[in-house]
């Protein structure tokens, strides 16, 4: 496993991390034994780096991996545990008690990185306000460091600016071969700002792993049914993409995620992926994609074709 730093601190961190959003109902892991042996592994294989979140699941994922971390005899200072809060519990009073409940759902007594899961558009919180309030649980040790996830720019300037004693260490946001808009100002503006980028759904929800086809993407009957890069229209234009990661798969001795996940980590020193993981061995073929790297002439054949990709949304 390689290993970078978190942010602007000194933190050590995986430089492939363990998403687990599927430790949910909607997305089917809902076998704590699995989940277990999901976290075991990533533990065996150098993963330290874990991702989480308070509406996964309402509270399953943060359950499971506070559990399976305990019962695995880990060390609290041997993993960096970052969950997030959605932007309905951005009301002040709300952030301490929605951090209260996450904190006795992990069973640990501080929080490493707090994430804004989503600003409070619905709420309309004032960001001053609650940027008081989770730094009274810095000061307090509930939590360590603070990011974002899906805040444009504008608000991230604002967060920042409404903060007194520390600042934001990390940017979460939708980042992969096959959907690249966070290239435009994001990840410019997480590597001028010494902040870690954490992309979610490095794989495209598992499009660019090379399991799916044209004539096999309707029979999976789960949330992919509703992501625009698997409608037919948007997955035909995958296709060469796809092809070509099969192709330097098999010139490189590795997997198409492999591949796949390589890229982004080879795109910036500050991009650290968080794949999700049903299964040991999906973990073991994730933490494979780094210890060895993409030459620059295969880098940019992807780069150059991934970029004449445009998924269209408005697929209804």
């Amino acid at each position: 496993m390689e290993y970078t730093t978190l942010g602007w601190t000194d933190e050590k961190i995986s430089r492939i991390g363990l998403g687990t959003w599927q430790y949910s109902e909607t997305w089917g892991l809902t076998d704590y034994d699995v989940a277990k042996k999901v976290i075991g592994k990533a533990i065996e294989v150098g993963i330290n780096f874990f991702d989480t979140a308070m509406v996964y699941g309402r509270g399953m994922s943060e359950e499971f991996l506070g559990k399976a971390l305990r019962e695995l005899g880990v060390k609290r200072d041997e993993v960096f545990i970052a969950t997030k809060i959605p932007g309905e519990f951005l009301n002040p009073d709300d952030v301490f008690k929605s951090v209260d409940r996450s904190l006795r759902r992990l069973g640990v007594n501080s929080i490493d990185l707090l994430q804004l899961h989503w600003p409070p558009c619905w709420h309309n919180y004032p960001t001053t306000s609650y940027a008081r309030a989770l730094e009274r649980l810095i000061i307090q040790g509930k939590i360590r460091y603070i990011g974002v996830s899906n805040y444009p720019v504008a608000l991230i300037e604002e967060l920042r600016s409404a903060l007194s004693i520390t600042d934001i260490v990390s940017m979460q946001y939708r980042f992969n071969l096959a959907e690249r808009w966070a290239e435009e100002e994001l990840i410019p503006y997480a590597e001028a700002n010494d902040l870690t980028f954490i992309p979610w759904s490095p794989l495209a929800k598992g499009a660019l792993t090379g399991k799916y086809t044209l004539e096999n993407i309707g029979l999976f009957r789960d949330l992919r049914t509703n992501e625009a890069v698997f409608h037919p229209s948007n997955f035909e234009k995958l296709i060469p993409l796809i092809n070509a990661l099969k192709e330097l798969a098999s010139k490189y001795g590795k997997t198409p995620s492999q591949v796949a996940l390589n890229w982004l980590v080879r795109y910036s020193p500050v991009i650290v992926p968080i794949p999700g993981a049903k299964t040991p061995e999906q973990v073991v073929e994730n933490a494979g994609a780094v210890g060895w790297e993409l030459s620059f002439e295969d880098w940019m054949m992807l780069y150059d074709i991934a970029k004449n990709i445009k998924v269209t949304y408005v697929t209804w």
